[in-house]
């Protein structure tokens, strides 16, 4: 049996991961802004802008899985929110490792989130984990988060980092949003619709986290993302259809994503095929490996 310590455990990976280590008699308890029970979960109390944490998990854990970070879809890309998506990564991650480093503590493993925006929005080849990483902001934010994230090495503690593709739920994110206009009559395809959209069912996204948290011999950074990627336009109309819904409306341009997102836009049109071989030669068996199979597993109820 596990026992974790999980930041980010009540946002849309986090719940799921935390409820799923649960079911399987882990011990699980959360980093949170408040402390206290909630639901089957403890929660320690820390303030990433003040520095601070309740270290009284310390000697009580032995894997950390830490998913924090301001959601990069959540709000326009103002300077202030530029500054927020950066900070809520970067910081907390220098939270846990300070806290480490200077605390007698029982922790043998960190899990940590990336995303596959370390590969920029113009992805020109199938794109490994040595991948060179682009010169946006998101490419940025995850090298210096990454950087963070390996520092817990010289600590002795073994390091997975986790780059996340487009997550793919019913509670959520990408289907969620690209749904809303849809069920009105207004969806369509974004810029010219053929960018490859680079995709993970959130089950098995949990599946990986967990897996790479007890497998021993996973070290360093894995893509998780499924085997087969998807244009923007194909998998709008296969939405559409499993909402029995028309699609009438032409592509949205870009120069109107633009209006509407700022330099957000880029990353809704970005184009990115990434490799999942390396999960794949670690052993991961995707439950979810074609989209047709995830779609269809999300919208077998109403959301």
């Amino acid at each position: 049996m596990g026992r974790y310590i999980i930041t980010g455990g009540t946002g849309l990976v986090g719940k799921k991961i935390s409820k799923a280590l649960y079911k399987n008699g882990d011990d699980v308890c959360l980093l949170s802004r408040r402390g206290g029970f909630e639901d089957e979960f403890y929660k320690y109390k820390w303030s990433v802008s003040k520095q601070e944490v309740d270290k009284k998990w310390l000697t009580e854990t032995d894997t950390i899985i830490h998913l924090t970070g301001a959601g990069v879809a959540d709000k326009k890309w103002t300077e202030a929110y530029k500054k927020e998506i950066y900070d809520s990564r970067i910081l907390s991650t220098r939270l846990l490792f300070e806290t480490l480093k200077n605390n007698t503590h029982s922790i043998k493993t960190i899990v940590a989130a990336s995303a596959i925006g370390i590969y920029g929005n113009d992805v020109k080849e199938i794109a490994d984990e040595n991948y060179p990483v682009a010169d946006t902001f998101l490419a940025k934010v995850c090298k210096d988060w990454e950087a963070e994230v390996n520092k817990f090495s010289e600590l002795g503690i073994r390091v997975v980092i986790i780059r996340v593709g487009v997550v793919l739920s019913s509670n959520g994110g990408f289907i969620k949003e690209v749904s809303k206009p849809i069920k009105m009559f207004v969806g369509a395809a974004l810029g010219n619709g053929k960018h490859l959209m680079s995709w993970i069912h959130i089950d098995d996204l949990c599946a990986l986290f967990i897996k790479a948290s007890k497998d021993s011999k996973m070290s360093g950074v894995y893509n998780a993302v499924a085997p087969n990627p998807i244009s923007n336009k194909l998998i709008t109309k296969k939405m559409a259809i499993l909402l029995r819904k028309p699609l009438w409306l032409p592509n949205v341009p870009l120069f109107a994503l633009k209006f509407l997102f700022g330099e957000m836009a880029d990353m809704l049109v970005a184009n990115q095929h990434i490799s999942s071989k390396k999960i794949l030669d670690a052993g991961f068996q995707f439950e979810f490996p074609d989209v047709d199979l995830a779609l269809a597993d999300i919208f077998t109820e109403p959301f």
